[in-house]
Parts: structure tokens; sequence; C-alpha cells
């Protein structure tokens, strides 16, 4: 048996554990450079607004329906969804983060009542982190994740599904009928593994809902169209198909891209971002302990302005896999160099590191390169550095391309509406007065 925790609107959940005066309001957060909406609250989506609305368009709502708009606070996101995770490790014999606000937990051996158990683990959550939550419980990972869908629903969506599945829906406890009549009220472009492209695909051939895709021939799906949606089919009869990722894999490739709050012509500049963005990046890398044989940095006009289009990317190969910032940073900045033209409004840029491996490869100690010496104290700074900035703050020791520190850069973007980092910066701990 599994679980599927998700925490509700959870960038806005995030806020409201610091402002209890947001509860009850609308409320949206904006994306980098306050772009549009990535995370509305039940109250601001009875408004009427959608997924990714530009902000430009919700500005009337701020005087006519107290709407609040909040930048993106991704150090605070990132901080709750770790103490999230933390907690929900502990209800079961293994995790899998499946994302900043959501995982899966292996139920084996647990026993009891699932469903008071899932209604247990939610109000733990709330009390002791601040986030509220629906549970999905089933046999297999994707009746884990529709069941946590159906909770969501009926807890929002009134009619849909039965009431006494809101919160928590723990789908192994229905009865044949009642398992057979939620799956027939789910679309199947709602069924985890198939999205609305495949989903409308499959309901041209007349397999509408999820109960519809249920009741296929595994191995002829697999013959018509592939076997990830066999291991979907087997996986709604109650076949595990997709095992627990316990910990993870770590990325195959990581990236660090960000949009400019204003238009960047100088490479100057650039390069403070790029520098900014590759060091982010190997930060990212070391977590996983991996190392990057390639690294990619782009840049790009604005598609939006009218003014002369470019874009432009260039990989750079590293002498040896690593996963040291400096080795990153030098790799981003010839990328950069390589691919600057003069006379462009950039818009935005980004690093990608590439052709990830595990640990650092030290093929040059073993003489396959001898041309450049084995930086042997990159690592060692590396994780002094990470050491530094983890105790003290982010950018508390940075490389010297990054620019002037504490400074507003020309590139930075805009966060007109951020909310103090309450739980990750020293200067910004909320303050009781007596």
């Amino acid at each position: 048996m599994y679980a599927l925790i998700d925490g509700n609107n959870f960038y806005v959940s995030c806020e409201r554990v610091f402002r209890p005066d947001l509860r009850g309001r609308p409320v949206v957060v904006l994306s980098n450079n306050d772009g549009c909406a990535i995370s509305r609250s039940n109250e601001a989506k009875a408004l009427g607004i959608r997924m990714g609305a530009p902000w430009y368009q919700l500005r009337p709502l701020v005087q006519s329906h107290g709407l609040v708009a909040l930048s993106a606070n991704f150090a605070l996101y990132g901080d709750m969804s770790d103490r999230m995770m933390s907690l929900l490790a502990t209800l079961g014999a293994q995790q899998e983060v499946y994302s900043i606000d959501e995982c899966f937990v292996d139920l084996a051996g647990v026993g009891g009542d699932l469903t008071q158990r899932g209604h247990r683990m939610r109000e733990q959550l709330l009390q002791w982190v601040g986030i509220p939550s629906c549970v999905g419980i089933g046999p297999t990972k994707t009746l884990a994740k529709l069941a946590n869908h159906i909770a969501k629903t009926a807890t929002y969506q009134s009619g849909r599904y039965p009431a006494q599945l809101a919160q928590v829906c723990n789908l192994s406890a229905l009865s044949p009928s009642a398992w057979q009549a939620v799956l027939a009220a789910t679309r199947v472009g709602e069924v985890w593994g198939v999205g609305r492209r495949l989903g409308a695909q499959l309901e041209a051939y007349g397999i509408r809902s999820a109960l519809d895709l249920a009741q296929l021939d595994p191995t002829t799906v697999r013959r018509r169209w592939s076997v990830v949606l066999e291991r979907t089919v087997r996986e709604l009869q109650g076949t595990a198909s997709i095992e627990l990722e316990e910990g993870g894999h770590g990325k195959r490739q990581i990236a660090v891209t960000r949009s400019f709050g204003q238009p960047v012509t100088a490479l100057p500049d650039l390069e403070e971002a790029v520098t900014v963005f590759a060091s982010r990046a190997a930060e990212k890398l070391r977590r996983q302990h991996g190392a990057a044989a390639q690294v990619m940095t782009y840049i790009r006009t604005s598609p939006f302005r009218q003014a002369p289009q470019y874009s432009r990317a260039s990989v750079m190969p590293l002498q040896r896999p690593s996963g040291e910032t400096g080795a990153i940073v030098r790799a981003a900045l010839a990328g950069l160099r390589a691919a600057y033209r003069p006379g462009f409004s950039y818009a935005k840029a980004g690093v990608f590191l590439l052709d990830l491996q595990t640990g650092e490869a030290q093929q040059g100690e073993l003489g396959f390169d001898e041309r450049e010496p084995v930086p042997r104290h990159g690592a060692r700074l590396s994780n002094v550095l990470d050491r530094l900035n983890q105790r003290y703050g982010q950018d508390t020791v940075f490389v010297a391309s990054a620019g002037l520190g504490g400074v507003q850069r020309v590139w930075s973007m805009k966060q007109e509406h951020r909310s103090p980092r309450y739980t990750t910066c020293w200067n910004e701990l909320p303050v009781a007065h007596a």
C-alpha cells in the first residue's frame, strides 16, 4: 500500500504559515519577475484566476476584490518543503519525494485503519509544519496518486465525488461498486501518466474515463500505444508496476535559468549573471554527489519586445567531469563569450550541466590528460564555500566574477512583493514586540 501526500496550494500555504492575516483572502504567488500566477489560494480560484494568468491582468483585482499578490520566495518554499518531507518520512517504511510539495510513502507493514492513519498524517503535518494537505491511499503508486486527486477534488468541488472521500481517500477501503464509481467519474486525462494530449487520443477511441482505461487488456495497450501506458493500466488494475524510488536517482541534468528584471546589453553584466547561475547549478550538483562533463550556456532576447531577436547556446566540455564551482563557472563563462553578440538587448540567460555522473572523476591523475594538473584543492574549496554559505547565508562567499555582493545588480529579477525569508535568513526573522 502507498500513500501520496500533497500540500494544498503549497506556495500560498507557506506564506500563510507566517501571515495568518492572509487566511480567507484571495492570494496569488507570482513567478520570476512577477510575471504570472504560479500558485493560487482557493479564494483566488473562486475569482476565476487561472494558473499562469499575467500579473498585469490581475492587478485590477487588488482594488476590486482585495487580491494579495506576492513575489515567489523560493528560499522559504524550499525550507518548508524540507520540513514537510522530514516529517512525512517517519510515517512509513520508505519515502519518495516526488516534487517540492508531494511525496509517496510506502505503508508496507503499517497496521490498523489506514484511513484514520491518513487523517492523522495530515493533522500532524498541519500542526507541526502548518501546511494543509490531502492524502490518497492505494495499492499502487498510480492508484495512490488518483486517490489523492479524488481527495482534493472532493474537498474543494462538491458533487463529483462522495463527500466522505474529502481530505483522505483510501481506495482500498471502498467496495468494488464504489471503486468503479469513482474511476468512472474520473476523466482519463486526469490519470497520472496519461495527460491532456494522450487523453485526447484515448477519448477518440472511446476511452473516456479511468474505468474505461482500467478495463483494457494491457498487452493490447502496449501493442497499440506504449509500454508506459501498459504499466499505467496494470497499476489501475491493482498490479504494482512502478517501484518506489527511495531517495531518488539524482537529476540527469541541472539547469538554472532566469529572466532579467530589465534588458541587459553589456557583456560584463551577463558575466555576473552567468557566474551566479553556474554557482547555483554547481551547488545543486554537489548536493546529489555528482559531476558534470559538459556545461551549456544560453542567452536570448525577448520575443515579446519589438527589437532585433537573437538566441544562442554554446556547450563547453570540461577537462574532466567535475562538481567544482570554479571549473563550472569557467566553462559557463567561456560558453557565454562564444554565444554573445553585441547590439542586442538580452532578456534571459541560463546554465545547464550535462552528462552528469556520480562522484568526482579524476582521470588526470591517471595520465589521460597531463597538460593540466588536477586541481587537488578544488573540491575541498567548493565544500568549504558550501558550508560557509549554509551557515551564514547565501552569497556570504562567492566567485569574484559575480560582481559586488549585497547590491542590486542590473540583471536582478523584479521581486517587488516578496515576503521575508523567515526560516533561512537571520536578518529577516520575524520580530515579536511586547
